[in-house]
């Protein structure tokens, strides 16, 4: 009988609903480890406790009072989905009550407090402690990461990567908290969108040597829920130029997290340009692979592979049919609970400390590039 590991979510908004209705379909995969089973929920609204408790028996306590769940010996793991300036105080607060943590991305509103996260997780190193990061599942991504990963490339020339997004194009939208500084934090679109955009750069070893940064504020102000017109103060737009060193040679990566996108509804790409080799996937085409094979005296053609369904993790789907983004939450957890149980994830892994850590020095650096309009170096341990 496989193993049962009991999950508590904090914060049950869309993400969390995202994920907990992943469980429903943990049968959907053929080879894993254990089976995760939600036993306590979190809000500080409780008028979401239904959804839950309706649609899985295994939650025995629903409570607006994170420490509640916390001390509940029941959970061994927990996934949290809180706004930013929440983190640091709850996740180094999950980290001390000895529950291992999936946690959503940026770890902190700033450098500051992503730090101090850093060094409680470094006092628990018998915790798995891991950033959500999805898109990467997609089968596209995992081909391009493993064509790179096997030097199919040659020399890399170009990366482009991004997540761009048109939810805010309205300038009659009213205004949430991930428009507001002091929840969100200044990164802006580059906190709550980045680590998906990092990702496959960080995971395949590159990082960037300098940046400069072109951030925009496209939206000024937007009607509060009381009708008020209120100060938004977040960067919608941020289009970071980044130069990366390499032991063969250098190239320009360029990251965009847009949320201001004319005709985007959630795309994420990768595009990764090399001289022997070349690919781009995006989520707009989840089945299409597109590469170009350069060969000398050749016509040099982009070429169209339909994936169709291929995963990482296993799973019951037929390959004639399309991976999709509940596919990329499923495999995402799987990789945590394997790894949970001692698996190695290997490059599949999700995001690590160290990664998200090394976004924050990433957007610090870039802010301080919009600051003064130069680029602005980056120095790694």
């Amino acid at each position: 009988m496989k193993r049962r590991i009991p999950f508590g979510i904090i914060g049950l908004g869309l993400m969390g609903r995202e994920f907990a209705s992943a469980v429903g379909r943990w049968m959907h995969l053929t080879d894993t480890s254990a089976v995760p089973e939600i036993v306590s929920v979190c809000d500080t609204n409780p008028e979401l406790f239904n959804w839950f408790t309706d649609s899985f028996q295994s939650i025995h306590q629903t409570t607006t009072d994170t420490r509640e769940l916390l001390s509940n010996p029941d959970v061994e793991a927990v996934y949290c989905a809180i706004p930013h300036h929440l983190h640091e105080r709850v996740y180094i607060d999950i980290l001390r009550s000895g529950k291992h943590l999936l946690g959503e991305k940026p770890f902190g509103i700033d450098l500051k407090a992503n730090q101090a996260i850093t060094r409680e997780i470094e006092q628990h190193d018998d915790l798995l402690v891991r950033c959500a990061s999805e898109f990467p599942y997609y089968p596209g991504a995992v081909r391009i990461m493993k064509a790179v990963q096997q030097g199919e490339l040659g020399r890399i020339l170009q990366i482009e990567s991004g997540f761009l997004h048109s939810s805010d194009i309205n300038p009659d939208k009213v205004i949430n908290w991930k428009r507001m500084v002091d929840i969100n934090g200044e990164y802006g679109c580059m906190g709550d969108l980045g680590m998906h955009v990092l990702h496959v750069p960080f995971r395949l070893g590159f990082r960037p040597s300098s940046v400069f940064a072109q951030l925009q504020n496209i939206i000024p102000q937007r009607l509060s829920s009381g009708g008020e017109l209120v100060p938004c103060e977040t960067w919608d737009n941020a289009t970071l130029h980044c130069d990366v060193e390499n032991p063969e040679d250098g190239f320009p990566m360029t990251l965009k997290t847009w949320r201001i996108a004319p005709g985007e509804t959630n795309t994420w790409y990768f595009k990764i340009l090399g001289s022997v080799k070349s690919y781009s996937f995006s989520t707009k085409d989840p089945r299409a692979l597109f590469s170009m094979e350069y060969k000398q005296g050749e016509v040099q053609t982009w070429q169209r592979e339909d994936l169709g369904y291929a995963s990482v993790y296993p799973a019951i789907t037929g390959g004639i049919f399309e991976f999709g983004f509940t596919d990329s939450i499923l495999q995402m957890w799987a990789a945590f609970v394997e790894e949970l149980c001692g698996k190695d994830p290997g490059l599949y892994g999700c995001v690590r400390p160290d990664e998200v850590a090394n976004s924050h020095l990433l957007f610090t650096a870039a802010l301080e590039s919009q600051k003064t309009g130069q680029v602005q170096p980056l120095e790694w341990d």
